[in-house]
């Protein structure tokens, strides 16, 4: 039980991030007005706003005006009720399961909006760096040293290459590498690092080889970023352990 519970908790979450990703970009309020169809401007009621069960109940539809709905609303839902599942199974501890989740939460928001619209607005960066200083405070076994020094290599290493390569990082990736460093510590910032231009690299060779994409066209960095803190946070320890040994 408490797995599914994890699970649907994860899939509001899921849902409230849906509101986040479409009204934050736009800098209007997460709190009102409430939920309505971006089509025909209908309120829309409980019913329409279940997580993942609402979205296949009307087929992708609102019910209304029978707009096609994004499928991005359901795998975002969806995701997140994954996500949470396994920070239920992975993370014994209360506070450090809460932490992870909220900062998994801020991750899957910058990702989508940086995939969306290629920017990570600072009304979302900044408060998340604050968020993560203040947390820190009260997790067992933490380190404020190193989660400072994480935050400072990690947006030192960033900075650099957005100095001499601005045309392909931009200042909300170096940013979004200070909140990683807080959240990871250090030395798992470089593995959070690694990971990301590992996987942005590898995408980016097979979009190339592909011909989906040209070798100017812009590649958003914030999802590789938060996919690499995602897999450090997770498992972070014992991948640093099997590389010395």
């Amino acid at each position: 039980m408490p797995g599914l519970f994890s699970f649907l908790l994860g899939m509001v979450i899921g849902s409230f991030l849906n509101v986040c990703i479409d009204r934050l970009p736009k800098g209007e309020s997460i709190v009102s007005p409430p939920s309505q169809c971006d089509a025909c401007g209908r309120r829309l009621a409980a019913i329409d706003l279940v997580p993942v069960f609402s979205y296949l109940l009307h087929r992708g539809r609102c019910r209304y005006c029978q707009a096609a709905i994004p499928r991005r609303y359901l795998w975002v839902e969806l995701g997140m009720g994954i996500l949470f599942g396994l920070i239920w199974l992975r993370f014994p501890s209360s506070v450090e399961a809460g932490f992870v989740a909220s900062c998994s939460a801020i991750l899957v928001v910058i990702l989508v909006i940086d995939l969306e619209h290629h920017k990570i607005p600072n009304r979302i960066v900044y408060p998340a760096i604050g968020f993560a200083l203040i947390a820190t405070l009260f997790l067992p076994e933490s380190s404020i040293g190193e989660r400072l020094l994480g935050s400072l290599i990690g947006f030192a290493l960033l900075f650099l290459l957005a100095y001499f390569y601005p045309s392909g990082m931009g200042m909300g990736d170096v940013k979004l590498m200070a909140f990683v460093g807080f959240i990871v510590g250090f030395p798992e910032v470089l593995l959070a690092l690694f990971l990301s231009f590992v996987l942005g690299g590898s995408l980016s060779g097979a979009l190339l080889a592909a011909r989906r994409i040209g070798r100017r066209d812009p590649i958003a960095f914030a999802p590789f970023i938060a996919l690499g803190t995602l897999t450090t946070m997770f498992y972070g320890e014992q991948i640093i352990r099997w590389w010395w040994g």
